[in-house]
């Protein structure tokens, strides 16, 4: 039985009322040891090897007397560290951001308005509204239900969902009771944070949040983003744990020989810790982390929550993203258009503004009496609207009378009834709608009045119209039928209902061709509603259509075979579209697929990326999905696939400006040492260049635009390693090119007797104009540096300018100049240093202008 409420009676709380106890009873949570603070941050940003290696040299020159020295790393320690914890506590924040966001939601009556809140801001005595698919947000007492089912096994670890009923009236009195009650019961009145609405619909009101709801009490924690370990953040491990222990052992062997031929071992400990910090690579496991994160901020910004950091990786390589229609590729604003009743028929786009024809007021009211008193789905509204505006002042609309029972939709039959009781109690009648064919079945229609009413669905589908039939029955008081069939019914007609494409979506498929991604659209709709839609929307090949009738009898093998030339797949049921993912995985495509409900979990979990709803979604879907489309707009798939191939790009260049500026560090570290030189490059040299390296890395190549061409390519291929053939290849020859121009500039100087201090300050300065253009080179492979100056990245502005600001601090200031080991450098000197560091990257850009037409560097 349900006991009936007007949604539109209730208000709930007060907004006000719900921002106090927020406040002061905190959020709907529990407790997380995710989350970082500074400090937390800090105590691991000091473990880090390059810092241990910054205090270690500090201790030698403190040792050493070198007071000046020593004091100058310990600066550079903290002022590396405040970079680090700003990088960190971005990243953090960002993560931060992306656990508010993937919550579970919740919708709740607040002022009078039903909307949809992120379930931590659920309060106590929030009125909520549960549905099918729904993970109930807090501990709260039905009012309302009806058929409601709850999968408990969260708490009772019984895998059977479990029957709720809504409280009596006057439950007040009870509620001491109701607090004492335990999960795992039938025909309670409770539902419990964290638990699954399996079927049904239900309104509650909130009795506990947070800790002090069951699930609050044996400590159980839900729905945080888990930071683990990514396919790019395991190859890059592999990688600096590789080149970490071929660092120490040159840097021993490095410590040693200079010990041996030179008889200073102190100074050869300095220079092995000097090339330990030139050679190992220890940004690479924090850029991947920090793009990772703010590469899926940055998809949040385009109202795509990315719920799993892989996802962020594969984005880039989808080859197919499928699609539902109804919400993704329409509005989801339904409005009533044609109805056909008694062998009429209507067309609203003829009669608008005109009264509705006596013949059609039962169909209307048999609609409206089919759906929910209260709509949510928008094909409901639409109904109640249209009632609400041509039955306003007829005896069609029936606000004053008792739903008794409700038959849900199910596999086998696609139609719901509705059972309702007059205010006399005298009268009870029956109002079915569903799939026109379903509801032909339930109205025991013969094969020859089947075939009479085809060319009007057939007629309205191709229009682009959705399509539902509508029939009502009468019955006595008696027990009722426990199947909609068993009731006799009477077809009273059709009612096709309009859904406005998206105005962005036939942009959005455009680009998709443009950059070899194919798009299969999706529907329950008839194959001619399709059609129209596909032909709206400029969807490739709409002649071919399988349905889901057709695909209930193909093998596998006929599946993938058609697959390659198939677009649209109508009549399709939630269970088929794990077959249409199947069948593309087994054809070697990454598919994104698209789903809203329950059912859709299953294919969502197959796909390579699974997209849930955000809007209409079901939380089980959420929770299966990859990403949550948070405006459920195709266009935001497109742009989200477009940001995924800028973060996957943009991290490529930042690993390949980090690999190639550590060959001329390390060798400019390690080649003195061998031929007895002079010393180039102390560990205070390489604590500069970090002060670059570290921000350009992370923060730089991160803030920059996505290539022209990013969405004018083919999808890359996600088995290519990030530290493929090419780009190892083009890494170590900017790096090997910059390190032969450094070995020029020094050995000449050395060569005409200069000195040790000239030679080491022309080096270094033609080291920091070579890193800069480094920096600029790799903004992109394709354009050239003059070609991307008005490219926005304020990031880059702030790191080029203060390079330079402290190149000329250390230069022209007398007391830094010293601690440096520099001699003064003139005009023609810096005009010398800024030549070679410019020639250093120049090959590349020449080679960029050369490839441009081939997009080389960008595949």
């Amino acid at each position: 039985m349900t006991r009936e409420f007007d949604l539109n009676t209730i208000t709930g709380l007060a907004e006000t009322e719900a921002t106090y106890r927020l406040k002061h009873e905190g959020y709907n949570e529990l407790p997380s040891t995710k989350q970082r603070g500074i400090l937390a941050i800090a105590s691991e940003v000091v473990q880090e090897p390059i810092f241990l290696l910054l205090v270690a040299c500090g201790a030698i020159y403190m040792f050493l007397g070198e007071i000046q020295d020593a004091l100058i790393l310990l600066g550079f320690v903290f002022f590396i560290m405040g970079i680090t914890l700003y990088q960190e506590h971005k990243t953090e924040r960002a993560l931060e951001a992306l656990r508010d966001l993937s919550s579970p939601r919740a919708s709740v009556i607040r002022d009078g308005k039903q909307k949809r809140i992120a379930g931590r801001e659920v309060v106590r005595d929030d009125i909520i509204i549960l549905a099918e698919g729904d993970r109930v947000p807090a501990d709260a007492v039905l009012l309302s239900s009806s058929n409601l089912t709850v999968d408990e096994s969260l708490l009772t670890g019984e895998s059977l969902p479990v029957r709720k009923v809504a409280v009596d009236l006057g439950w007040e009195q009870q509620s001491n009771h109701l607090k004492s009650l335990r999960p795992g019961g039938e025909n309670l009145a409770l539902v419990y944070s964290g638990t699954l609405v399996v079927t049904g619909q239900g309104i509650a009101q909130v009795q506990a949040t947070g800790i002090k709801t069951e699930l609050g009490k044996i400590g159980k924690a839900l729905q945080t983003v888990e930071p683990e370990p990514t396919l790019l953040q395991k190859e890059t491990t592999q990688l600096v744990s590789k080149l970490a222990i071929i660092a120490i052992s040159i840097c021993i062997l490095v410590g040693v020989l200079y010990g041996l031929t030179r008889g200073d071992w102190l100074n050869g400990f300095l220079a092995a810790l000097a090339l330990a910090m030139a050679i190992l690579p220890n940004e690479f496991p924090v850029v991947v982390t920090i793009f990772l994160a703010l590469g899926a901020w940055r998809i949040s910004q385009k109202q795509v929550l990315a719920r799993r950091m892989p996802a962020v990786e594969t984005l880039g390589s989808a080859t197919v993203l499928c699609v539902d229609k109804t919400g993704t590729l329409t509005l989801n604003q339904m409005s009533v258009r044609q109805m056909f009743a008694q062998g009429e028929v209507y067309d609203l786009n003829l009669h608008e503004q005109e009264e509705l024809p006596e013949t059609f007021h039962q169909l209307v009211e048999f609609s409206i009496l089919a759906s929910q008193k209260d709509p949510f789905d928008p094909m409901e509204k639409a109904f109640k609207n249209f009632g609400d505006r041509y039955l306003a002042n007829t005896e069609h609309l029936h606000n004053d009378w008792t739903l008794i029972r409700e038959y849900p939709l199910s596999n086998n039959l696609l139609a719901m009834s509705h059972v309702w009781q007059s205010p006399d109690g005298i009268n009870y009648i029956i109002a079915a709608k569903g799939a026109p064919e379903a509801i032909a079945s339930l109205c025991h229609f013969t094969p020859d009045q089947i075939q009479e009413l085809s060319p009007q669905i057939s007629g309205m589908a191709e229009a682009g119209l959705r399509v539902l039939g509508v029939a009502k029955a009468y019955f006595q008081p008696t027990d009722l039928p426990v199947e909609q069939h068993d009731f006799d019914f009477e077809f009273l007609g059709l009612v096709g209902l309009a859904d406005p494409v998206r105005p962005t979506v036939a942009k959005a498929i455009q680009e998709c061709y443009t950059a070899g991604i194919k798009v299969i659209m999706i529907t329950g709709d008839y194959p001619g509603t399709a059609q129209n839609i596909a032909r709206q929307i400029g969807l490739a090949s709409t002649d071919g259509i399988i349905t889901g009738s057709q695909l209930d009898q193909m093998e596998d093998a006929e599946l993938q075979r058609r697959m390659k030339q198939i677009n649209i797949f109508a009549r399709v049921v939630p269970e088929q579209k794990l077959r249409i993912v199947n069948a593309l995985k087994n054809n070697g495509e990454i598919v994104a697929m698209t789903g809203d409900g329950v059912n859709d979990a299953p294919a969502l979990k197959s796909a390579h990326i699974g997209i849930a709803m955000g809007g209409r979604g079901t939380d089980v879907a959420r929770e299966a999905a990859d990403l949550v489309l948070l405006d459920d707009d195709f266009s935001s798939i497109v742009q989200a696939v477009k940001l995924g191939r800028r973060i996957f790009d943009n991290l490529k260049k930042a690993m390949a400006y980090t690999l190639a500026v550590h060959v001329p560090i390390a060798g400019m570290s390690l080649i003195p040492v061998l031929f007895k030189w002079p010393l180039v490059l102390l560990p205070i040299h390489i604590a500069f260049l970090h002060l670059i390296i570290d921000p350009a890395c992370s923060v730089v190549f991160e803030a920059e635009p996505e290539e022209a061409n990013a969405m004018r390519r083919p999808p890359r291929n996600p088995k290519e390693p990030l530290f493929s053939q090419r780009m190892l290849s083009l890494s170590l020859l900017q790096g090997g090119g910059i390190l032969l121009v450094l070995l020029a500039v020094f050995a000449t100087a050395l060569y005409r007797g200069q000195g040790e201090l000239d030679a080491r300050a022309l080096t270094f300065t033609t080291l920091i104009v070579a890193n800069l253009g480094l920096i600029l080179t790799n903004r992109s492979w394709s354009r050239t540096i003059g070609d991307t100056l008005g490219s926005p990245n304020m990031a880059l502005w702030w790191v080029l300018g203060g390079a330079i600001a402290f190149l000329g601090g250390i230069l022209y200031v007398p007391f830094l100049r010293g601690l440096y080991r520099f001699s003064f450098l003139h005009p023609i000197d810096l005009a010398i240093c800024l030549a070679a560091g410019i020639v250093s990257i120049l090959w590349f850009e020449r080679l960029k202008i050369l490839n441009r037409k081939h997009q080389v560097f960008t595949s």
